[in-house]
C-alpha cells in the first residue's frame, strides 16, 4: 500500500517552495540533483516514511518551485528556502539528506543552520571545493558540464534551450551501473525542465564555481565543519565512487564521517532504492538513538 502524500506550496522570503510530504515521525528532508526534482526520492522516500515525515522538496530553479532569474543560486540562498519550508511545517529541527546538487545545499545547511539539522547525509558527492581545488582530466571529462553551465556569456542556456531534450537524455545516459535506461520518473524532469530551469540551473552552477567557494573557503580559515552526525553514501560504479577515497576526503569536512558504497553508478537512489533506503534507515535510527 502506497502512503499517502500531500504537496505543499510554501513562500519563502518571496520564493515559491514545492514539497511532498508522507508519512509520520521524525522530520527527514530530501534534496534532489541536477537535473532532476522530488520525484527522484519516490520509492526511497516510501520506505523511508515507515518511520520519519519525509519531505521531498523541489529546490529553487527546479520542478514546480519558483525560478527567479539572475544570480540568486548561492547554497546558502538555497539552504535559507529550505530551513523556512521546515520550519512552516513545523519542523525546527529535522534530518537531511542530498543527492548530487541536493547534497551540495546539504552540506551548506549543516554549515550555516546547525541548530536545525540533526543529521546529514550526502550522496555520490565529495565536498564541493575539493573538486574545484584537485581538477584533473578526467575530473574535467567526467563533470564538463560543471565547467560549461558556470559559463556567464549565456552560450550555455541558448545551446541547451535549443534542445533541452537532448541534453536532458545526455544527462543519464550511460549512468546506470544496471543497464542504459532512463530513469522511472524521466517524464517528470522533462516535464519541470522548461526554460526557466535552464536558466537557473545555469546560475545554480556559476554560484558553485564562485561565490559558494567563497564560503567554503571562509569555514576552511575559520575552521568549521560539520557538527552533526554525517553518512556518506556513493555509488560503487560511479565517478566519485572510482576516483576519490570518499570517506577520507570528507573527513576533514565532517569529522566523524561514516559510510559506504551502494550497488550502482550516480543516481542510486533510483537505481538502487532499497539499498539506499536501508542504508539511510539505519543512519536515521542510529543518531537518533545517539541523541
Amino acid at each position: 500500500m502506497t502512503t499517502p502524500r500531500t504537496q505543499v506550496a510554501v513562500g519563502c522570503d518571496g520564493i515559491r517552495i514545492a514539497a511532498e510530504v508522507r508519512g509520520s515521525g521524525s522530520p527527514v528532508l530530501l534534496l534532489h540533483g541536477y537535473p532532476e526534482t522530488k520525484a527522484m526520492w519516490d520509492d526511497v522516500a516510501e520506505a523511508l516514511a515507515a518511520d520519519h515525515t519525509v519531505v521531498a522538496a523541489d529546490l529553487r530553479g527546479y520542478g514546480d518551485s519558483a525560478k527567479p532569474r539572475g544570480d540568486h543560486y548561492a547554497k546558502r540562498e538555497m539552504v535559507r528556502d529550505q530551513v523556512t519550508l521546515m520550519r512552516e511545517l513545523g519542523f525546527p529541527r529535522f534530518a537531511v539528506a542530498g543527492h548530487d546538487r541536493g547534497g551540495r545545499v546539504a552540506h551548506r545547511m549543516a554549515l550555516d543552520h546547525a541548530d536545525a539539522v540533526s543529521a546529514l547525509a550526502v550522496l555520490d558527492i565529495v565536498p564541493t571545493l575539493h573538486m574545484f581545488e584537485n581538477v584533473d582530466r578526467a575530473m574535467a571529462t567526467a563533470y564538463f558540464h560543471w565547467f560549461f553551465l558556470a559559463r556567464d556569456d549565456g552560450m550555455p542556456e541558448a545551446l541547451i534551450g535549443a534542445d533541452r531534450e537532448t541534453w536532458l537524455r545526455s544527462r543519464f545516459t550511460g549512468r546506470r551501473h544496471d543497464g542504459d535506461r532512463l530513469p522511472d520518473a524521466y517524464d517528470e524532469y522533462r516535464r519541470c525542465f522548461d526554460i526557466d530551469t535552464v536558466f537557473a540551473s545555469g546560475a545554480d552552477y556559476r554560484a558553485a564555481a564562485t561565490v559558494d567557494l567563497d564560503h567554503d573557503r571562509a569555514d576552511r580559515e575559520a575552521g568549521r565543519t560539520v557538527a552533526c552526525p554525517t553518512v556518506a553514501l556513493w555509488g560503487a560504479h560511479s565517478y566519485v565512487g572510482r576516483n576519490f577515497d570518499v570517506l577520507a576526503t570528507w573527513a576533514p569536512y565532517a569529522p566523524g564521517v561514516t559510510g559506504a558504497p551502494i550497488e550502482a553508478d550516480h543516481y542510486l537512489a533510483e537505481e538502487a532504492p532499497e539499498a539506499t533506503a536501508a542504508a539511510l534507515r539505519e543512519f536515521f535510527a542510529a543518531t537518533e538513538v545517539a541523541a
